[in-house]
């Protein structure tokens, strides 16, 4: 069993979706969570529109800040779009995903990134899985 961690900067929009997609995918053959390094309030809403498409909810997900605890409990860290804030940490694999940020954007183009991800880790968990 991998832990993954997903990074972005406010844990709103892009890690978020990854997080639950991932968890989705996985289906408890790993593990997953997900930080920011300067985390909003709450989740995006047009982030939480998207994901209720497919069934998944995270309106009520709290945005939480990257710890260094956090960073010890991850295998891998994927950072997207969080830059020189980025953790690093010895010894984890990274993996950096070019998303491009959620916040302001339509709904349609949500869409387009929050597929993108699941694409991504779709492919991450058939990687783990070995």
């Amino acid at each position: 069993m991998a832990r993954v961690l997903f990074v972005c900067k406010q844990n709103a929009g892009r890690s978020q979706m990854s997080q639950a997609l991932f968890e989705r995918v996985a289906q408890e053959r790993h593990q997953a969570r997900s930080a920011g390094t300067q985390p909003a309030e709450r989740v995006h809403p047009v982030v939480a529109d998207a994901m209720r498409e497919l069934g998944i909810d995270v309106a009520g997900k709290r945005p939480q800040k990257l710890t260094d605890e956090l960073g010890q409990w991850a295998d891998v860290v994927v950072t997207m779009g969080c830059g020189d804030e980025c953790p690093f940490i010895p010894g984890k694999r990274y993996i950096d995903w070019d998303l491009t940020d959620p916040a302001g954007r339509s709904l349609d183009q949500v869409r387009v990134i929050r597929d993108d991800i699941n694409g991504r880790v779709k492919g991450l968990a058939a990687e783990l899985d070995g």
